[in-house]
């Protein structure tokens, strides 16, 4: 019986499964996204959510950990120097798997797992959301009012450095329009 054993084999050795998972791990963290099967994507989740917590904490300990897990670099390098600074507010959930269509030669359920903060659809949904809810404790028109009317002076600014620009241009030409007069 196998009571209380929840890790999924994968059909593969241990050695063969570790080192897949670890792969799998960092193309996750390079590409942000990849595509694989239903089962693997859950499995690579419960391994790679760990990692990213600890990636949070960026020490020598946590940096050691995490390269015994994934056994590169450069992917350790990035996922403590960008990752861990967009998921750095997040209590957990870093990925999401969605799933997709069966695939043609076996039948077998696809699915996409991705980092949660990298998602531009998703993302912008969630920013829109929170700027709603602010805006509706703070008095509604009152709020509205005010923010086009921030925005009007900073787009104004590169108009005037346009303007600027040609009576430069101008200037030269009235000089040698001169010159050409006195000679």
């Amino acid at each position: 019986m196998r009571h209380g054993k929840k890790v999924n084999h994968l059909g593969r050795t241990n050695s063969h499964r570790k080192a897949m998972m670890a792969n799998m791990a960092s193309s996750l963290i390079t590409h942000k996204r990849i595509t694989t099967t239903l089962a693997k994507a859950k499995a690579l989740r419960v391994y790679v959510e760990p990692l990213l917590t600890k990636s949070k904490e960026d020490t020598t300990h946590s940096r050691r950990t995490v390269f015994s897990y994934l056994q590169d670099k450069e992917v350790v390098s990035e996922l403590f120097r960008d990752v861990a600074a967009k998921i750095a507010n997040r209590p957990g959930g870093y990925t999401r798997i969605v799933k997709l269509e069966n695939r043609l030669g076996d039948n077998a359920e696809m699915a996409i797992i991705e980092l949660v903060d990298y998602n531009t659809v998703y993302g912008k949904d969630v920013a829109a959301k929170t700027e709603k809810k602010s805006t509706r404790r703070r008095g509604g028109a009152k709020a509205k009012t005010a923010a086009p009317i921030e925005v009007a002076p900073v787009a104004e600014a590169p108009v005037v450095e346009e303007t600027a620009a040609p009576a430069v241009e101008e200037a030269p030409a009235k000089n040698e329009e001169n010159a050409e007069k006195g000679e």
